[in-house]
């Protein structure tokens, strides 16, 4: 049996437990936060195409070819050469951005040659890729700051001592004119504007820039300079990998394969993708705390992508805790804890995330907030006169701005809650009162209900003490 195979078994075990139970979870997360260290290099071409698959949208051209190409380079001696490429465009990233790095490991840890494209050139340019409006350059010091950032924050999830790093500009910065008209001339415009964030941004009249253009090419011409095997990019990306096909084929090279990844709907639950300018990612740099409790707050639907996004779990070990969920053997909160768990694990160990679930547990328990340690507060006398979304955002830092705390109302999970003679009662607050005083929200809704006694805000999972109501 394979490592990866003991360690499955040790874990179906596991999770036939009680995963209400903190021994048996701190047990699980050990085992499972393992793997991310795992030699997995005794799988055989096929298991190992099929473990990258299981975390796939598109593997082009197919499984099976993944598998040939690794049995291939096997044989003589060699390995898969393995391309991801990054534009270092934000300081700050989030568990979205490390779905690639997570499958990169994968490969990394199979035995294979992984090297890392930091886009210094194409950063410049900017990936156009859904985007309805061109990207703002950036300069030489900012891709170097974003990419300090960038290794520091994805480091728990990918050995950065084992892999080649590579900037463009050692290829692009050299490229002739007569050389780039060369390979342009072998690539119809038409496989260029046939790209549906292309052709919507022209349907407006927005129009487009020759940089913005050519920047698949550009990228494409990355694949051929390292010659590489398999390159691993979000889905948004395909169309950008497929152009480094066909760049390798203008080289003269076998084209490369291409795995995408999908891209990680956000926590609020509303369909749109995982976004720090919508308010519903989870950034790396969050405390233990923070993550458990964002986790927590996604609906039960999410579970699922989730754990096969950022955990190590094998698909037969998500379809066993889900058949417990479905046959009512095992509580959806059991399970959202035990993945909450699995990725304060990946960030900060198992110690600390079993110290997060156990602060969770303490806190969401009690049956009167008052019992709740350190509960933040807002006093009438002194933040009154304030805006509701102004005073989440600006004092509290519940929400990362105004708008999403809006959003937060319009999801119906802006509240007050009144404790009075040992009991809870809710008045949701809709959205057009998160942009009113809480001086004057706050009585006019004690009124309303005929409620007295103490008041807590609460925006979704996180609560706050109103203080003179």
């Amino acid at each position: 049996m394979t490592r990866l195979g003991d360690s499955v078994q040790r874990a179906s075990a596991l999770l036939a437990q009680d995963l209400s139970s903190d021994p048996t979870v701190e047990q699980l997360l050990a085992e499972t936060g393992s793997r991310r260290y795992l030699d997995l290099g005794d799988l055989s071409a096929g298991e190992q195409a099929a473990l990258i698959a299981a975390r796939t949208v598109d593997l082009l051209p197919s499984e099976e070819k993944l598998a040939e190409e690794i049995e291939t380079r096997r044989a003589a001696g060699g390995s898969l050469h393995v391309k991801l490429g990054i534009d270092p465009t934000a300081t700050d990233i989030h568990l979205g951005h490390a779905v690639p790095i997570i499958v990169l490991s994968r490969f990394q840890r199979m035995g294979h040659d992984v090297t890392l494209i930091i886009g210094d050139i194409t950063a410049k340019i900017g990936d156009p890729s859904g985007r309805t409006a061109e990207r703002p350059p950036l300069t030489d010091e900012d891709i170097a700051r974003n990419l300090a950032g960038y290794r520091d924050q994805v480091r728990p999830f990918f050995d950065f001592e084992k892999v080649r790093f590579r900037h463009n500009s050692e290829w692009l910065a050299r490229i002739t004119l007569p050389r780039l008209i060369g390979i342009l001339s072998q690539i119809p415009a038409s496989q260029l504007l046939q790209r549906e964030d292309f052709r919507n941004r022209l349907a407006a009249g927005s129009g487009l820039t020759m940089s913005e253009l050519i920047y698949p090419v550009a990228m494409a011409i990355d694949s051929a300079e390292i010659e590489a095997g398999i390159e691993l990019g979000g889905v948004d990306q395909l169309l950008n990998m497929q152009m480094g096909r066909k760049i390798m084929e203008v080289y003269g090279q076998r084209p490369q394969l291409v795995a995408t990844m999908p891209l990680i709907e956000g926590t609020d639950g509303t369909g749109a993708k995982m976004s720090k300018s919508k308010g519903n990612y989870i950034p790396l740099t969050a405390s233990a705390e923070d993550v458990f409790g964002k986790i927590m707050s996604i609906p039960d639907r999410l579970m699922a992508p989730y754990l096969r996004a950022w955990t190590e779990w094998t698909d037969p070990e998500i379809e066993q805790a889900l058949a417990r969920v479905e046959k009512r053997d095992l509580h959806p909160m059991d399970l959202k804890k035990v993945l909450a768990g699995e990725v304060v694990t990946a960030l900060y160990g198992v110690e600390t995330a079993m110290k997060a679930r156990a602060g969770f547990v303490a806190q969401f328990s009690k049956k009167s907030f008052s019992d709740v340690e350190s509960l933040p507060s807002l006093d009438l006398a002194e933040h009154g006169g304030e805006g509701i979304a102004a005073l989440l955002s600006k004092v509290l830092e519940f929400t990362p701005s105004a708008s999403a705390a809006r959003r937060i109302a319009k999801q119906n999970g802006l509240r007050l809650i009144v404790e009075t003679g040992g009991e809870q009662k809710a008045l949701v607050l809709p959205e057009a009162d998160a942009l009113r005083p809480l001086g004057e929200v706050v009585p006019e809704k004690l009124a309303e209900a005929g409620l007295s006694g103490t008041v807590y805000l609460k925006a979704g999972r996180k609560i706050a003490e109103v203080r003179g109501a």
